[in-house]
């Protein structure tokens, strides 16, 4: 076999390496742009687990990165003043020019011909070839010039940023923040060989142009005198004296690199040139070494060239996937950081720590449990200045506080998210309502939704919907609010909504979304705009029309007080009646409830106002909302902030902030916690309480979107369905008391908090046995001429910082 790679960097190099190990008899020729010896770049980072990777398939090379690696443990987050330590983290930087030299020796050794200074622009010359690599970087002629068969998505992200060097001693990762006249700057800086660190600098466009920095270029480019200058006016305290460097330190947007496909032909797409993940999660390199592994594992095994590269697709698909959401997540963080500057230091810091969703609350109280119970002490003081809980001496998880709303106060902040069960008879809640709305009360919630309930027959999505509208819906009600009550400490919510144009429809076991085999109803919504092509055309709603159905909603209300429900939430999400005069995609109306945002809320807002006015004025009132449709023309996140505002000010407490469901071929960003995103950016941006809802599985992830200061309530679906006692365990598990154990499961509580102590136990030992044993002691900075020093020595180190 004869095998072409375009591209001498990391990935493609190591390809060449592990191929030629692999399959001695190939001949494998690597051709790059670049002298062997050309120093464009600074530093690389891989964390722990990589390295460990890197040891299982080429020892020589792992031992001879590691010999010159900069090994840290500790991440410092200065902010205002404050310089905020979290140790445990296990990563090391190393100079891009030492690992492009070790790999081009390995593959030397291996047999495999370098050839440099190669400037390939036409791949005819390797016809003979049965394998051509396209590792040759994120800008790849290869890929452009195939876009359309390997499916080229290309975004440039937001922000601004550079890459510099400088001399200053580091001895950690650090993250330096500072606001300036012309904005919020940002430097991401280590240390990758003594006296040589990396300083991306990152500001947002506005602030680039309002500096002049946009005009402070060689004509090549890059950025010059005048513009080093002004970056080390700016970061003057944390140079410490030390100058900026450059090296092809040009001012960019970052492309996200995404492909439908990975090969064409006999072409393979690797590194940048296949996929990129923004740097600030430090996984271009091991995206493109990781992806090299697989790649020649699949050649080395498969029959045929076509066979190994569907292997190649599918070993890969999934991790690059993952890592590409986690790296999105991560810019929007930085991208948004004006949003958080307003947060204590220590919340500060956990979202910068957290910000990817890759680590979570757990994941730091076992990297350093010191941090994380600084953070739970700067929640528990926050929250005793707002709102009077004082968990001061004895901060547990955030999971586990309280929480008000106008009166109703909250045991906690989990969440039972509403959830239809489609087991109502006439729209009356049967004893299954009954067994799993009180089974999940019983489990420690601190607040327990039903599901979408209808306030007529009409408003229904299916037979099997729950309605308030009959004298038997009100006593059905009421018998499972008051078992609730006298049962245990869980609150209960009454969400309302109506079905719109997505009502009249099957059970959601059966053709969900589709209309009824016979016996359907009319349905109605802002304009005449069916659901699914098969599914009835609305009525486009009159004045009349909402007249009624506001007045509905009302009646509705007024059977929820008399059931003695502790929170209303309005339905306005996912396509349904309300929802539809929001959203573009569903409103096409010309009159004053079409048109601009303002005119689209019109009406949802006169019911909600409505609304507000038959609610007692002591109980809160919650909205439910798409914060964006995933959909070309559809509402957006910029959109989100304008809704927020609107509610909060009609008397909205609470945004329950979903998304999506308003249009059937919608193309959501799928994740986990994937809309935790907009209930961030509308606790933040528009002053109001959040509840995140989305993909939330475990503990870990409520913890870690409550000390980020994320959303203020956390609302679980699945995972309530498959344990009701999802909070009584979580709690076991972090060893809070919790006071809504009933007595008749008390001998449960006790082996519950047992076995979570040999669970805690278990899994600390797990992290430990896996962490790479060949590290040894890891090595603080060697950039002061002294000895090394060991990384515990630097965690003592930070007990006198703040």
């Amino acid at each position: 076999m004869k095998i072409t790679v375009i591209g001498g960097g990391p990935g493609g190099l190591y390809f060449a390496l592990l191929m030629k190990k692999a399959r001695p008899d190939c001949r494998i020729a690597v051709y790059e742009r670049n002298r062997a010896d050309d120093t464009f770049g600074f530093g690389v980072v891989f964390s722990d687990e990589t390295l460990a990777e890197f040891l299982s398939h080429d020892p020589p090379s792992y031992e001879r990165i590691r010999e010159d690696f900069a090994y840290w443990d500790d991440i410092v987050i200065s902010f205002k003043g404050h310089r905020i330590r979290c140790s445990g983290n296990g990563f090391c930087g190393s100079s891009r020019q030492y690992l492009l030299g070790v790999l081009q020796d390995r593959c030397r050794e291996v047999g495999v011909d370098l050839h440099f200074e190669q400037d390939i622009t036409d791949l005819d010359q390797f016809a003979d070839s049965d394998v051509i690599v396209a590792c040759d970087g994120v800008n790849s002629w290869i890929r452009q010039a195939h876009a359309q068969e390997f499916g080229v998505e290309i975004t440039h992200e937001k922000n601004k940023f550079t890459w510099l060097g400088s001399t200053v001693p580091l001895g950690d990762f650090h993250y330096f923040f500072q606001e300036t006249e012309y904005g919020i700057f940002n430097a991401h800086c280590y240390e990758y060989q003594p006296g040589m660190g990396t300083w991306v600098m990152e500001t947002t466009e506005a602030a680039w142009r309002a500096s002049g920095l946009d005009r402070m270029v060689t004509a090549e480019g890059e950025i010059d005198a005048q513009g080093l200058e002004l970056l080390e006016s700016i970061f003057a305290d944390e140079l410490q004296g030390h100058k900026l460097l450059t090296n092809r330190s040009l001012w960019r947007n970052f492309p996200t690199v995404r492909c439908q496909r990975w090969s064409y032909r006999n072409i393979v797409l690797l590194g940048d040139a296949k996929a990129t993940a923004h740097w600030s999660i430090g996984s271009g390199t091991k995206l493109a070494m990781e992806s090299a592994i697989a790649l020649s594992e699949a050649l080395a095994r498969e029959p045929t060239v076509e066979a190994a590269f569907d292997a190649y697709r599918r070993a890969r698909d999934e991790r690059v996937g993952i890592t590409q959401h986690a790296a999105d997540v991560s810019l929007a963080w930085f991208e948004h950081v004006k949003r958080y500057w307003h947060l204590e230091p220590l919340q500060f810091a956990f979202g910068v720590m957290s910000r990817s969703k890759q680590i979570t609350y757990d994941n730091l109280k076992i990297r350093d449990a010191g941090f994380v119970a600084a953070v739970d002490r700067e929640f528990a003081e926050a929250l005793y200045r707002t709102q009077g809980f004082d968990y001061r001496k004895a901060p547990p998880p955030p999971m586990f506080t309280r929480f008000r709303l106008r009166e109703l106060e909250l045991p906690n902040r989990v969440v039972v998210s509403p959830m239809a069960q489609y087991c109502a008879v006439e729209g009356t809640p049967t004893d299954w309502h009954f067994v799993h709305l009180a089974s999940r009360a019983l489990g420690g919630a601190g607040l327990v939704y039903t599901e979408m309930t209808c306030p007529s027959p009409e408003a229904r999505i299916t037979p099997g919907c729950t309605g308030m509208y009959h004298p038997d819906h009100v006593a059905a009600w009421r018998r499972i609010v008051e078992f609730v009550h006298e049962n245990t400490t869980a609150k209960i919510c009454l969400q309302l909504g109506h079905s719109g144009r997505k009502g009249s429809t099957q059970l959601g076991w059966e053709q969900m979304d589709h209309p009824l085999a016979a016996g359907n109803w009319p349905v109605m919504s802002a304009s005449p705009i069916p659901y699914l092509a098969e599914s009835q055309v609305p009525r486009e709603m009159t004045r009349a029309d909402m007249d009624r159905v506001r007045d509905e909603f009302v009646a509705a209300v007024n059977a929820g007080i008399e059931c003695g429900f502790d929170m209303l939430e309005v339905h306005m999400a996912h396509g349904y009646l309300l929802a539809s005069f929001i959203s573009p995609l569903t409103n096409r109306r010309s009159d004053d409830y079409g048109g601009t945002l303002g005119n689209r809320l019109r009406f949802p807002l006169e019911v909600f106002t409505a609304m507000r006015a038959a609610w007692p004025p002591e109980r809160p009132m919650a909205v439910r909302i798409s914060a964006t449709d995933w959909y070309p023309g559809g509402t957006t996140a910029e959109d989100l902030v304008g809704i927020a505002s609107a509610f909060k000010a009609a008397g909205a407490d609470l945004l329950d902030v979903s998304a999506g469901q308003t249009v059937p071929d919608q193309r959501p960003v799928y994740g986990r916690m994937f809309q935790t995103q907009f209930a961030d950016q509308a606790r933040h941006e528009a002053g109001i309480a959040t509840m995140a809802v989305g993909n939330i599985t475990d503990s870990a992830q409520v913890n870690t979107i409550l000390a980020a200061g994320r959303a203020d309530l956390v609302a679980l679906a699945r995972p309530h369905l498959t344990d009701p006692s999802f909070t009584q365990r979580a709690a076991a598990y972090y060893d809070v008391a919790l006071e809504d154990w009933p007595l008749p499961y008390l001998t449960g509580r006790d082996q519950a908090y047992r076995l979570a102590e040999k669970q805690r136990a278990q899994e600390l030992e797990t992290r430990l046995k896996l962490r790479p044993p060949s590290h040894g002691e890891p090595t603080r900075s060697r950039t002061d001429g002294g000895p090394a020093q060991p990384a515990a020595a630097a965690r003592r180190r930070r007990q006198t910082e703040t």
